[in-house]
């Protein structure tokens, strides 16, 4: 008994605190009268709260506020700068590692090519090389990182902080948690990229008041992280927003999963490229055949350039990836009736390219006016989303309940 009422005290304790700090994060620079007020806590039990976020550094104190009748509070706010954060974004051919405040603010950033077929070891050599340099060649104790996020491609068990099944890469089943632990001593998670972008779009985006929402990440593979009662939802076994991987086309071509007619195979950044090299091969008319000499060198940026210019063909490569997704998006607000439907993604730089024939197939298809009339956007957090998301992974840390 006595075992089960400290147990419960700890978690008072922590939920005191979670309030007492968010309430800081939102509302600061703020007194501690108004914080008991808002928390509803005692005086005495604010201040001692305070006072050990005080000590650990978390919050300072700064300007004094208006007076009330008796003397000028001192007014509390987070101190963003007294900690810090590594996120690591890994994709499918680009690491991106940044260290940042406990306000999310970028200060160092590093990224590096990955080739395609990466083993494990070569992999982890780059990872640890960036995470080196960012620790050593940034002005911050190493005392005051209080964590790294990791945002990885494909499938994450994010208990573990294994990566299950990386599809770009020439490995199974990573314990990145397990190995990065032992290196820096520092503590780790590890989440899906896709997932990572939509708790960046809940933290930071221009979705906050949406507790219900998708983003979809479109780039050289195509992803999902679902928003549910603001909480993320993984599924059972980790798979949940694996959109990518949504049949479309049931006479469709092979998939690198092995199945056919995904929606990666007529959505996504490869795709895109792959089809118009081959229709180049076959003697296609399109200016792309002048802005690169050599086929090989087109990618999505040429693409793009020639739409801008009125090339016919570029515009129909992006208007049937939009199509396509426009048929996946309506599968997901048929199934979870979100909110909002947040995409972002290499593709996505292609703006209205691909979102009119998305959007035009939604408001065909879509199964009500009001499922028709949901918000689909264009993420505002651009390429930085996946690494924000893994940032943020630790924040939650920082500024949740603890002591479960």
């Amino acid at each position: 008994m006595v075992q089960g009422m400290t147990g419960s005290f700890r978690l008072m304790k922590s939920l005191n605190r979670s309030l007492v700090i968010n309430i800081i994060r939102r509302k600061g620079p703020i007194s501690r009268t108004d914080i008991s007020k808002q928390a509803n806590l005692t005086p005495p039990t604010v201040t001692n709260i305070v006072n050990d976020l005080l000590k650990e550094g978390l919050v300072k104190e700064g300007r004094t506020g208006a007076s009330k009748g008796g003397r000028r509070p001192v007014l509390l706010s987070i101190n963003y700068n007294n900690h810090y954060v590594i996120g690591v974004d890994v994709g499918t051919g680009q690491i991106r590692v940044g260290l940042s405040n406990l306000n999310a603010e970028l200060l160092n950033r590093k990224k590096e090519t990955l080739p395609a077929g990466i083993k494990a070891g070569e992999f982890m050599t780059i990872l640890y090389r960036l995470v080196d340099d960012m620790i050593t060649n940034s002005d911050v104790s190493r005392d005051k990182i209080v964590g790294i996020g990791i945002g990885m491609h494909g499938i994450v068990d994010e208990e573990k902080g294994i990566s299950i099944y990386a599809p770009h890469f020439d490995f199974g089943e990573l314990p990145l948690k397990e190995r990065l632990e032992a290196r820096y001593e520092i503590p780790v998670k590890v989440e899906n990229d896709a997932r990572c972008s939509a708790i960046a779009e809940m933290w930071f985006g221009d979705t906050r008041a949406n507790p219900n929402l998708v983003f979809i990440n479109v780039g050289d593979g195509i992803g999902a992280g679902v928003i549910l009662n603001g909480q993320i939802h993984r599924g059972h076994h980790h798979i949940a927003g694996e959109l990518g991987h949504m049949i479309v086309d049931l006479n469709g071509r092979q998939c690198t999963c092995g199945s056919y007619g995904c929606l990666h195979t007529v959505a996504s950044g490869i795709h895109i490229r792959e089809r118009a090299i081959h229709e180049i091969t076959l003697g296609r008319s399109t200016a792309l055949r002048e802005m690169r000499e050599n086929k090989e060198d087109i990618d999505g940026e040429v693409i793009y350039e020639a739409a801008l210019h009125g090339d016919e063909f570029a515009e129909e490569l992006f208007a049937q990836a939009g199509r396509f997704l426009g048929l996946a998006v309506t599968n997901v607000i048929n199934f979870l009736n979100p909110d909002q439907i947040v995409l972002g993604g290499g593709v996505m730089k292609a703006g209205a390219f691909v979102m009119k024939p998305l959007v035009e197939t939604v408001n065909r298809r879509a199964l009500t006016d009001d499922a028709r009339k949901t918000e689909i956007t264009v993420s505002s957090l651009g390429s930085h989303s996946a690494l924000l998301g893994a940032v943020s992974l630790i924040l939650h840390d920082v500024f949740e309940v603890q002591d479960r």
